[in-house]
């Protein structure tokens, strides 16, 4: 989609054949990454079962990679689904934000 953000050649932190990831211009936390399917479609929900395996191996290495350079005490794994569901760019993706004993966490934070 010429249009998309997501489609557009992103600086990348670390790829896979089906997905890529990147760091958020918009961060909630030190880390907080976004893993964007490189096929075009809306939700998480509309990816193949390959897809979702590679989300998830990224998702293993991107975990490694903030363990090393900003040692998380855990995380959270996020997807808006529809915007409804609060999404904002409408290409499927998943964040990973890392969080940290003292920095107070708000649920009700708008993920995008």
């Amino acid at each position: 989609m010429p249009d998309c953000i997501f489609c557009k050649n992103l600086p990348k932190v670390m790829e896979n054949e089906l997905v890529y990831v990147v760091y958020d211009i918009k961060p909630i936390t030190r880390g907080h990454m976004l893993f964007i399917p490189k096929r075009h479609f809306l939700t998480l929900f509309e990816s193949t079962p390959d897809e979702i395996k590679a989300v998830f191996e990224m998702l293993e290495k991107a975990r490694a990679l903030l363990l090393r350079e900003f040692k998380p005490d855990g995380f959270n794994i996020i997807a808006n689904c529809g915007e409804a569901a609060g999404q904002i760019v409408m290409h499927a993706h998943l964040h990973l934000l890392p969080r940290y004993h003292g920095e107070p966490f708000n649920p009700k934070v708008v993920i995008h």
